[in-house]
């Protein structure tokens, strides 16, 4: 009998789908973004860290319910913190539930730390919070250098993104009616 390859199954279990995803750890599950991080800075570049995280955090986290818009990310001692990210308390811990906007370390290689803390100490430089997910269900960050943006380029970058929408718009319009003829 024969069977289209299409309908075959595909070999190598789990290895080709860590491999699809272009990442060494597989599959992200994003659980908070910060799009105004996106809108307020330009980023420069962006690194993973790490989490050292309480119980009940991860917990809270796992729920979704997060929100990263006031963080910031400080280097202190030699060691990154996470300042101002709001983990809600967990609603079914006792009284070893966490505070909601405790720093929280994250962890990073030295050498990503001394990178950022010397490019942080210029002028108009930043690290800020861009994500939090779950990656091999590990909790981690993703961190960006940023430099502030200026009102007009705020601007800027919001009149390119409509244009961009509008003609997409306008290409799948012409994309249907040329179907339709």
């Amino acid at each position: 009998m024969y069977v289209p390859k299409e309908s075959q199954p595909k070999q190598g279990g789990t290895a080709g789908a860590k491999a699809r995803d272009g990442e060494k750890g597989g599959k992200r599950k994003i659980v908070a973004q910060n799009k105004k991080a996106r809108h307020d800075y330009a980023i420069i570049d962006t690194f993973e860290a790490g989490l050292v995280l309480m119980g009940t955090e991860v917990k809270s986290l796992r729920e979704g319910r997060t929100s990263l818009t006031d963080g910031f990310v400080q280097i202190d001692r030699g060691e990154a913190w996470l300042h101002n990210a709001h983990i809600p308390e967990y609603h079914q811990g006792s009284w070893t539930n966490h505070s909601a906007r405790r720093k929280r370390k994250l962890l990073l290689h030295r050498e990503e730390i001394d990178k950022l803390e010397a490019k942080s100490q210029e002028t108009g430089h930043t690290i800020v919070p861009l994500a939090l997910y779950f990656k091999d269900g590990r909790a981690k960050a993703e961190i960006a250098l940023a430099r502030g943006k200026k009102e007009y380029d705020k601007r800027q970058t919001l009149r390119e993104k409509q244009d961009r929408r509008e003609s997409d718009r306008a290409i799948a319009a012409a994309k249907r009616r040329q179907r339709g003829v």
